[in-house]
């Protein structure tokens, strides 16, 4: 388990103000509490009433076995990215969209860190070995967009490959799409607040306290860095070919709902349901950096 450096917690800063956060603490405290839902001027007040969410997250699962169905019956392929802040709720928006389909050929891949190998080739090679064959549904629970975030911000790269990485992924995500993979980007985005309220959730649960990493707490301090750097990735790497769906994510069942929404919506699958779909929520669902400036 993750632990803080002094045991005391650290100085971060949250709308202008300074704060000590101590994640040991069992007590959240209230400026975090309070704050957690709306932060990012989150556009609702509370949660999406849960049978409402259940019903609707039925109707367009079963979308999605079709789109499964679909899939096996005309070789298409289909490739959904999921990124975001730590904490930002993308495996959970995996695990609803890939609940009911053949785990066969609706696979999840989740790298971990390359191997000596890996770090002597081409940086998307071991990312393209995972790439999606005829029929099949790959769903990236992180990706090489790693060199777009936490690879510049902890220094894990040199500003010359971040700058060349966001230089020529447009291109080489043209090649899969121009192939005929579609292909879906999304990026989570949540509060200050509430990142930090779920990374306390998870040092005091016993469930899910393994979900806390070193470089979780060592990214408290790196909020507006990360920012920078999001925004940067947005910018250069959003394109008509393969663009950003950025959706916003205080509200974990909205936005699983909003993401399956987004591919069902794009797919010219067999059997399409529109009125199961239901419409995008233009309030959390927008595309590329001009979502984020509202």
């Amino acid at each position: 388990m993750a632990k803080q450096e002094n045991g005391k917690g650290v100085e971060i800063e949250v709308n202008g103000k300074k704060r000590v956060f101590d994640i040991d603490d069992p007590k959240l405290p209230d400026w975090v509490k309070d704050h957690a839902f709306s932060s990012d001027d989150y556009p609702y007040k509370k949660k999406l009433d849960w049978d409402e969410y259940e019903d609707t997250l039925e109707a367009l699962q079963i979308e999605l076995v079709k789109v499964q169905a679909w899939l096996g019956e005309t070789g298409n392929r289909v490739i959904s990215v999921f990124e975001g802040r730590d904490a930002a709720g993308k495996g959970g928006s995996i695990g609803a969209t890939r609940a009911y389909m053949n785990p066969r050929s609706a696979r999840i891949v989740a790298l971990p860190k390359p191997t000596e190998t890996e770090r002597g080739q081409w940086y998307y090679q071991r990312y393209v070995d995972h790439f999606p064959t005829s029929g099949e549904f790959v769903l990236f629970d992180r990706s090489w967009y790693n060199r777009a975030g936490v690879e510049p911000v902890m220094g894990f790269c040199t500003p010359e490959q971040h700058s060349h990485f966001l230089e020529e992924t447009p291109h080489f995500e043209r090649m899969p799409v121009n192939a005929g993979i579609h292909m879906f980007k999304f990026w989570l985005n949540i509060g200050r607040e509430m990142q930090l309220k779920r990374f306390h959730d998870r040092r005091h649960s016993k469930l899910k306290a393994w979900k806390l990493s070193p470089m979780d707490i060592a990214s408290l301090n790196k909020w507006d860095d990360y920012t920078q750097k999001r925004n940067l990735m947005l910018e250069e790497t959003h394109s008509e070919h393969a663009p950003w769906t950025v959706v916003r994510a205080n509200d974990k069942r909205r936005a699983r709902i909003n993401v399956i929404r987004t591919i069902l919506s794009e797919l010219p699958y067999a059997g399409k349901d529109e009125g199961a779909i239901g419409t995008l929520d233009d309030a959390i669902v927008g595309q590329g950096r001009d979502a984020l400036k509202r």
